[in-house]
């Protein structure tokens, strides 16, 4: 691999061999996902269905920042430094497209997609950023104090670097808009829902959209017509129910703490919960929630946030991951019953992200005992790693696979705006 030494040209110094002679066939979009401690960016070219580059800057505000960027077909460039804040990131992200290509001096984007995490009821799809955007999202921070700053980090960075190149916000609420009242209301005083915004808004639906696109495809059948539900199973997860690709009820509610177990994430717990710890042991309110946030899930349970330490701790027989294991596949088989009445009906149901992608024996167990539904996984194709269909042939429920592609998404969607 290669590293980054102080002969480095900086980005208004470097060349470049990348420019295009025809891009009439072209449409380059830089995809920025700008989290509480990381970037993440990929340039697209989706005319042509390939990935020019792609990278991550991780550990923001830490001692130990690092910089890789993988430009397709070449070594990845590193570069390790610390990054104190999303602003020197973003601008070492940006250099690093001129170190180690493309330079985007020479790439005509057609846009830059944006995720933004929380847009709470006022955006039902993507759109256009502006200065008024811009207002909303930072006003919004109030339902993801961690997220929403740094993805206006991203968004003002990009707008100085590229001052006419289109921006467009893609939010992971807005796919959950379709949800009905019945679904989206808290039994909770009126006030608080029509003056302070309480109400499930539901998240991870720029990955949702995608896969239940690609499971209807791969069903054979209108997305229309398919009704399906969704696990998505990363750090972070969610369990979704579409109806005819709209959601019609998901797991995460008014922030993203809400439903299925996750890595640091307590997902479901009784709301008395803070005030019980507030009397009884002196834990403030900010103290539990931050706990249940960054110390609960599979962490407080089995000691590790990562699937595959859990597993490698069970294996060798550590009673806490064992229990964690059962917690957390004992969740996603309630949401997965209950969504299934929920719809009515129900042709598939898709496991993505890093586990539900990845962890054969997660998906089996977070679905065994559910065979008189119609519910099987078929061991066999579940062990296959290119298996889109892991149940067993002739099943009227499919079991799938599909690896989400957020950033395509993204990428597709902000194409669609300037349509």
């Amino acid at each position: 691999m290669r590293e980054a030494t102080t002969e480095d040209a900086t980005t208004e110094d470097a060349t470049s061999e990348d420019a295009t002679e025809d891009t009439s066939e072209h449409a380059f979009v830089l995809v920025l996902n700008t989290g509480s401690s990381s970037i993440k960016y990929e340039l697209i070219d989706t005319g042509s269905g390939t990935r020019l580059a792609v990278g991550l800057v991780e550990r923001i505000g830490g001692e130990r920042g690092a910089l890789t960027h993988t430009r397709a077909g070449a070594e990845p460039y590193e570069v390790h430094r610390p990054y104190p804040d999303h602003d020197s990131g973003l601008r070492a992200a940006l250099d690093a497209f001129a170190q180690a290509g493309p330079d985007l001096r020479h790439v005509p984007l057609r846009a830059v997609g944006h995720r933004v995490v929380h847009g709470a009821d006022r955006f039902t799809g993507p759109v256009l950023i502006d200065d008024e955007v811009t207002a909303a999202i930072e006003e919004l921070s109030r339902f993801a104090p961690l997220h929403n700053p740094a993805n206006l980090d991203g968004i003002r960075v990009a707008r100085k670097a590229f001052p006419g190149v289109p921006q467009v916000a893609v939010f992971d609420t807005a796919f959950h808009q379709t949800l009905p009242p019945h679904a989206y209301t808290y039994a909770v005083p009126r006030a608080w829902a029509e003056d302070l915004g309480v109400r499930r808004y539901g998240f991870h639906g720029t990955s949702c959209a995608y896969v239940s696109r690609l499971a209807a495809e791969v069903l054979g059948k209108p997305l229309e017509e398919t009704d399906l539900i969704v696990l998505h199973l990363g750090n972070g997860a969610s369990a979704t129910a579409i109806k005819g690709g709209r959601s019609v009820e998901t797991s995460m509610g008014l922030t993203p703490l809400e439903g299925l177990v996750m890595g640091t994430r307590s997902g479901d717990v009784d709301p008395s919960l803070p005030s019980y710890l507030d009397s009884t042991a002196g834990l403030g309110v900010n103290e539990s929630h931050e706990a249940l946030m960054r110390a609960g899930g599979m962490l407080a349970l089995a000691g590790a946030s990562d699937m595959r330490e859990v597993w490698e701790k069970a294996d060798a027989g550590d009673e806490g991951a064992l229990l964690a294991l059962d917690v957390y596949c004992h969740r996603i088989r309630k949401y997965v019953g209950a969504y299934y009445a929920v719809l009515g009906r129900l042709d598939a149901i898709v496991f993505t992200a890093g586990v539900g992608e990845h962890d054969a024996r997660t998906r089996a167990r977070s679905l065994s005992g559910l065979e008189r539904l119609g519910i099987a996984v078929d061991p066999a194709r579940n062990q296959a790693e290119d298996e889109r269909i892991i149940s067993p042939p002739g099943s009227d429920i499919a079991v799938m696979v599909i690896p989400t592609d957020e950033e395509w998404e993204i990428a597709s969607l902000a194409l669609r705006v300037l349509a």
